[in-house]
């Protein structure tokens, strides 16, 4: 919707009500056409919704209960009436400076401008200050200039700086990581590399792997994996049977036939296992409800969540509407959530925080 100040209004005092009386922390997604209303929507947001604190960054697409719109003009909101959590928020400064005096506990949720965030360096410092403490969140979406990519913090509105991060320490994160792919032909372990090219798998050229991994695949699916092959590292070296999960999955930036070089979006060392992986919808929404499912069964139904969804996921992917939030309301029912589709998500695999792309990635507050 365009920006009306009376309906932002009853919307503010409609989350008071039915977050029972305001919130400690407000997190906004707004659509670019917004940013000029930013300012007047944190005060919204603060007199007539009592939120004590409110972040957020611009989406090209927005997420809610059940619902996704990838065109949408609006705003998606998460009320987060928390009395008894001590929640902190920062801006972060264009040194990518985070508080280091923080306990090592609960999680932590990062919204990034894409211009001004190296967000792989960020979360290496949190998984070095922080080890084992989640961290979800993602890169603003809804264009490609300076105006239309921005985030926000109640202090000082529309930032010009890397971001915004919030901390809920006394909260427990759990979440999932959905990357969508299905690992194809062998697993083999890097044998050379130089920095983010991977020249030898098994004694062999990547790139002859990679060729020959392409060319097993039946027609179908070489038409499918033309623009959707991918390389997954294994999270786990002693993992004997690989399946769909066992990897963290990064794109496959170009390959030389000369050098028989396989260049990826990552620095994979000697010694660790990798394998071909394809992004399809099946498997992604396979995993998905997998995921899901197995949360709901782990840890009950959340306080609430957030959804980081790739604005290359949707109906791009799927054919369908409102798939990945379909699913968490078939799981875990009607649990407030808000969301957006970025420009890259935030979420731990394997113990660790990684940016992801084509990924959802899901933060259950409990």
């Amino acid at each position: 919707m365009d920006w009306d100040e009376e309906a932002v209004v009853a919307m503010a005092r409609q989350l008071r009500e039915e977050s029972g009386g305001g919130a400690s922390l407000a997190v906004v997604f707004v659509s670019p056409d917004w940013g000029e209303q930013v300012k007047e929507l944190i005060e919204i947001l603060q007199v007539y919704g009592h939120a004590r604190q409110v972040v957020g960054c611009s989406a090209g697409g927005l997420i809610g209960v059940g619902q996704e719109d990838e065109e949408a003009r609006g705003v998606s909101v998460l009320f987060l009436n928390l009395p008894e959590e001590e929640v902190r928020t920062w801006v972060i400064d264009e040194h990518f400076q985070i508080p280091r005096d923080q306990p090592a506990t609960g999680g932590w949720l990062i919204l990034g401008n894409p211009l001004r965030l190296n967000a792989a360096a960020l979360l290496g410092d949190l998984n070095g200050i922080y080890p084992g403490v989640p961290v979800y969140g993602g890169l603003a979406s809804g264009g490609g200039d300076r105006e239309s990519l921005f985030a926000f913090h109640h202090e000082v509105g529309l930032i010009a700086s890397a971001g915004v991060a919030v901390h809920l320490p006394s909260l427990v994160l759990r979440g999932l990581v959905s990357q969508g792919c299905e690992p194809i032909g062998e697993p083999y372990t890097i044998t050379e590399v130089n920095e983010g090219v991977v020249l030898g798998v098994g004694g062999r050229r990547a790139y002859d792997v990679l060729v020959e991994t392409y060319e097993g695949l039946e027609e179908e699916a070489q038409r499918q994996a033309r623009g959707n092959l991918m390389a997954g590292l294994a999270v786990n070296e002693y993992v004997e049977d690989y399946r769909r999960g066992d990897f963290l999955v990064r794109s496959i930036l170009g390959g030389d036939p000369k050098t028989g070089g396989v260049r990826i979006g990552a620095y994979p060392r000697v010694g660790q296992t990798l394998q071909f992986q394809l992004r399809e919808k099946d498997a992604a929404d396979e995993e998905m409800r997998r995921l899901s499912e197995g949360l709901r069964e782990a840890e009950g139904v959340p306080l609430a969540m957030l959804c980081f969804s790739c604005a290359g996921r949707g109906q791009g992917l799927f054919g369908v509407p409102n798939h990945d939030a379909g699913i968490l309301q078939e799981a875990f029912g009607e649990v407030p959530m808000a969301g957006f589709f970025c420009n890259g998500e935030f979420g731990p695999v394997g113990g660790s925080n990684f940016v992801h792309a084509y990924t959802a990635a899901v933060a259950a507050l409990y």
